[in-house]
């Protein structure tokens, strides 16, 4: 299924890195699923240890918004990692999600 393969991938990014939508999409095999994968997580159930807070937009925008609750928490574990923002943005040289870098 789509979403287990998304859910799969997900659950691989690790603390201090970040992946966007798009390239969530493409790692789980689901081409260019963006909006798919945005949906698809704003309807996660409340508590799920998922890491959600690690997709950002394209270019490493923020996609919640400031001072929502979503967004709020997004900044803030995102910060426990170790990831810093500018101008609502992360920098993906930084802080980019790059798995094939880190296997084998």
């Amino acid at each position: 299924m789509r979403r287990d393969a998304l859910y799969l991938v997900l659950a691989q990014v690790p603390p201090g890195k970040v992946v966007s939508y798009g390239q969530l999409a493409e790692l789980a095999g689901l081409g260019r699923a963006a909006r798919w994968v945005g949906r698809t997580l704003s309807q996660l159930p409340a508590g799920t240890t998922l890491p959600w807070h690690r997709v950002v937009a394209a270019g490493g925008r923020l996609s919640l918004p400031a001072g929502s609750v979503s967004g709020e928490e997004q900044r803030a574990r995102l910060r426990a990692e170790g990831v810093f923002m500018h101008n609502q943005r992360v920098d993906i040289r930084q802080h980019g999600w790059r798995p094939m870098e880190h296997s084998g």
